[in-house]
């Protein structure tokens, strides 16, 4: 075996005695045959590509239709974030909270450097550093992975700014985030996502999904994020951020939270309307926001990836036109359909159904098959420079002030299309209640309602209720916080039919939310918070919307808004040690209003 040594990595590779140290220790404990360091040059991008076609490990499509494009089939017992395998490894299991899978440090470590053991021989290891956020940006954070994947490596480079960038911001003596990620034999039984955050320190073993091994996004983004902006006085949210410009010029931004399947990535590229016309939407970000408050008392938001790492599914010219467009091109696609052409398909596609394809798994498939050809869950990883729709702010480092907080989810009913909170705690304490009805492609029963904290139950790194406690002491360092608001796309009325038609829609829920903060929108008091009339939405050259429709979508019920806060008792009752007394009282104003 000839492993190369880390004292020998390639030219620019800053001489950080730590890292340096780290490595050389990864490397005696993983007991690669190559360690390669990554640069992120486009000549490396190349070189890479083309072993991964080689091994397998991507297959190339149609580059005449899509320029760039490759295709990956994961493992079919690796297709997903496996949440009850992902660990928060503190001190105690206090630190962790009751929402957390716990584990202590020493015990952890000791399994997965057990596993990790001698696990790389015959492999190569790739050294890939990153960086998270844009130089020059306060919120900015390196890390290095060591991963012995190089479909991880290539991700990496469109998801984080990956390579030389990164030694240039971390120095000589920066701190970084430690990654180690090792496939093993794909094993579910020998699969864990452990961090450390007290140590800044990531660890997956036995998976080759994306969300569990590209250690720069939910894993440093949000985990260890969370914990660290705890510490720092910044927020890392489950979040994605838009630009809202008017057609005289002003521009307004807005940060909002949906759990899965509420259509998030589709609001974050919005297209407005026909009536709308002289209005743009840009995408600042689709997933994650670091927000910290500036200098002027308002909270400043910065999108710390590169790229978009999206589901497909679904995904058409009318749910999200841009994304359409950018992952034309320069795209990894994960499980899904291969057409004979070398297409990719899935399904809600534009155009007619193939007659047939491979699907995900690379089985024969026709539309007589019984099971889908895409994956539920499949995804593409594209370049955020990809999107037609890139807020010019989208690099800038100082991030972008916030007007708004949206928080919504997935409810057929109780909810109305939209409400604003009274005040920043009230604003809090919505966001600590959101919740949404599962849906055929997540864990539980399809129409459970399930509680999702701000959408970060599965992200938060450390206790929930201090997270809250977070929340609350956040407004000390605002002069001028965000309004807070909430929203339901998917209220149903009793025929069974959504009430309100969404997708690009939605500007005109967006417009009115945009003129509260400006002060320029009326709004009447109800028990749950601040609402529009059933007139103040514009509903002009929408089809076939009456009046009374928009009433019903607006409407509140009494007798549902009391159950909703008994159901609230789940959550309460297993953070009630930790959970902050503003909350409950809260809960018992909204109770006393009802």
């Amino acid at each position: 075996m000839t492993t190369a040594p880390a004292s020998q990595p390639k030219s620019g590779v800053p001489p950080h005695a730590a890292l340096r140290a780290w490595v050389n220790e990864m490397i005696e404990l993983c007991q690669p045959d190559h360690v390669y360091w990554c640069d992120g040059s486009e000549a490396e991008k190349e070189t890479l590509t083309a072993q991964a076609v080689e091994a397998g490990v991507l297959i190339e499509l149609n580059q005449e239709k899509l320029p760039g494009c490759y295709l990956h089939r994961s493992n079919p017992n690796d297709v997903a974030r496996v949440e009850e395998l992902t660990f928060i490894c503190t001190r105690t299991p206090e630190a962790a909270g009751p929402t957390n899978n716990w584990k202590a440090p020493r015990e952890m470590y000791e399994k997965l450097y057990g596993l990790a053991r001698g696990a790389m021989r015959g492999r190569t290891m790739y050294v890939v550093p990153y960086l998270m956020g844009m130089p020059g940006s306060p919120l900015a954070k390196v890390g290095v992975e060591l991963t012995d994947s190089i479909y991880v490596a290539l991700s990496m480079r469109i998801m984080t700014r990956m390579g030389q960038i990164a030694w240039d911001t971390l120095g000589a003596d920066g701190r970084f985030t430690k990654g180690l990620h090792c496939m093993l034999d794909i094993n579910p039984e020998r699969r864990y996502i452990a961090h450390f955050p007290q140590d800044n320190t990531i660890i997956s073993v036995g998976s080759n999904y994306g969300g569990n091994v590209l250690l720069g996004k939910k894993c440093l983004a949000l985990r260890l994020g969370s914990y660290l902006g705890r510490i720092e006085h910044w927020m890392a949210e489950h979040m994605l951020i838009l630009g809202v410009e008017s057609p005289t010029g002003e521009k307004n931004y807005v940060a909002a939270a949906f759990p899965s399947a509420c259509g998030k990535t589709n609001f974050a590229m919005l297209i407005p309307p026909k009536h709308f016309a002289g209005w743009k939407i840009t995408t600042v970000g689709d997933d994650i926001a670091w927000m910290k408050p500036g200098p002027n008392g308002r909270l400043y938001a910065i999108n710390p990836e590169a790229g978009y790492f999206g589901v497909v599914p679904g995904t058409n010219s009318k749910s999200n036109p841009n994304a359409m467009v950018l992952m034309a091109r320069d795209t990894i696609y994960t499980n899904v359909a291969l057409t004979p052409d070398g297409d990719v398909w899935w399904e809600g596609k534009d155009g007619p159904v193939p007659e047939q394809c491979l699907d995900w798994q690379g089985r024969l498939w026709t539309p007589a098959s019984k099971e889908k050809a895409a994956h539920p869950n499949s995804r593409f990883a594209a370049p955020m420079a990809n999107n037609p729709a890139l807020a010019p702010e989208a690099n800038d480092p100082h991030g972008v002030p916030i007007s708004a907080l949206i928080f919504g989810g997935r409810r057929a009913t109780t909810l109305p299309l939209v409400f604003q909170a009274f005040n920043w705690i009230h604003g809090v304490y919505i966001g600590a209640t959101m919740a949404s009805e599962t849906t055929a492609a997540a864990a539980g029963a399809t129409g459970q309602v399930r509680r999702d904290p701000m959408a970060m139950l599965p992200f938060c790194g450390y206790n929930m209720g201090d997270y809250f406690r977070h929340w609350l002491r956040m407004r000390k360092l605002l002069k001028r916080p965000p309004n807070v608001f909430c929203v339901n796309w998917f209220r149903k009325g009793a025929d069974g039919q959504f009430l309100w038609p969404g997708y690009g829609e939605n500007m005109r829920v967006l417009k009115w939310i945009v003129d509260r903060c400006r002060g320029r929108a009326p709004a009447w008091e109800t028990p749950v918070g601040w609402m529009p009339e059933s007139d103040g939405i514009d509903t002009t050259g929408l089809p076939d919307y009456p009046p009374e429709k928009m009433t019903e979508a607006l409407s509140l019920n009494l007798e549902e808004w009391k159950r909703e806060v008994l159901m609230q008792d789940e959550l309460f009752f297993k953070l009630y040690s930790d959970l902050p007394k503003e909350l409950i009282f809260q809960r018992e104003l909204l109770i006393s209003r009802l």
